[in-house]
């Protein structure tokens, strides 16, 4: 034996194949974690084309101070601006409380698709890694 090799570990057989009881196959991702993942997708695409159509037609560059007037312009505009600001930051300390709970990884990732690119992109986003780590989990 290698006096460089962990005695604990077994040598691969002849052929170079693990024993098959210490490998597990993958975890398969629930269907809901790709139907998060869909929703992400579409998130980020649909608000970037909302995001492209203001720009076309207010300047050449991203205007934050005349994006917020307009979506203040009227009661409708306003009930959905801060309907989304009270439901997003709820759902983001929660999203930041279950990723510290179950030990997930992205969440940096996540909140950064929040803010640059829209909360319907990273909320999805986050209920995928969520299903994946709990199928992770699970599988332990």
């Amino acid at each position: 034996m290698n006096p460089d090799t962990n005695p604990e570990e077994k040598p691969l057989p002849a052929d170079g194949r693990q024993d098959e009881a210490l490998t597990s196959p993958p975890v398969p991702l629930p269907a809901m974690a790709w139907v998060y993942l869909a929703l992400s997708i579409a998130g980020a695409l649909l608000t970037w084309l909302a995001t492209w159509d203001f720009i076309k037609t207010y300047g050449s560059g991203f205007d934050l101070g005349l994006f917020l007037s307009l979506a203040n312009v009227n009661p409708a505009s306003q009930f959905v601006a801060r309907d989304l600001a009270v439901g997003a930051t709820a759902v983001t300390i929660w999203m930041v409380l279950e990723s510290r709970r179950l030990k997930m990884r992205g969440l940096a990732w996540v909140l950064l698709c929040c803010l640059l690119i829209a909360f319907g992109c990273g909320a999805p986003l986050f209920l995928h890694l969520r299903e994946r780590r709990l199928a992770e989990l699970q599988q332990q």
